[in-house]
């Protein structure tokens, strides 16, 4: 259902250009390797796009409901609408902890 993004056709830094040097084919050297293929490239992600939003009072939530009173059969009953119009997302946010990125092609931990 996606998500992860490994599977799209874009430029990654971390593809590398599969020519690898005789030197560095031992084990996790050959990852390596491959981040070394694009200096500027780093494993960590430090920003992220917020999932929140601000309405127009300025409060931040995911989901925003009002109180709406319909009347059926002669009885008042209130039920939670939920908002979607007039709703500006948070935009990107920075991270309190770097995380590695999905993508990145190196195993951290074989149990």
């Amino acid at each position: 259902m996606g998500g992860s993004g490994s599977k799209s056709r874009g430029f990654w830094p971390f593809s590398g250009s599969g020519s690898v040097d005789d030197s560095t084919k031992d084990g996790n050297e050959q990852s390596l390797a491959r981040v070394r293929s694009f200096p500027g490239a780093t494993p960590f992600v430090f920003t992220r796009r917020s999932s929140m939003f601000f309405d127009e009072d300025g409060d931040l939530a995911h989901e925003f409901y009002e109180e709406a009173i319909v009347t059926k059969n002669g009885r008042k009953k209130a039920k939670l609408k939920r908002i979607q119009k007039n709703l500006t997302p948070q935009g990107i946010i920075k991270l309190d902890h770097p995380c590695i990125h999905v993508d990145f092609p190196v195993v951290l931990c074989e149990a």
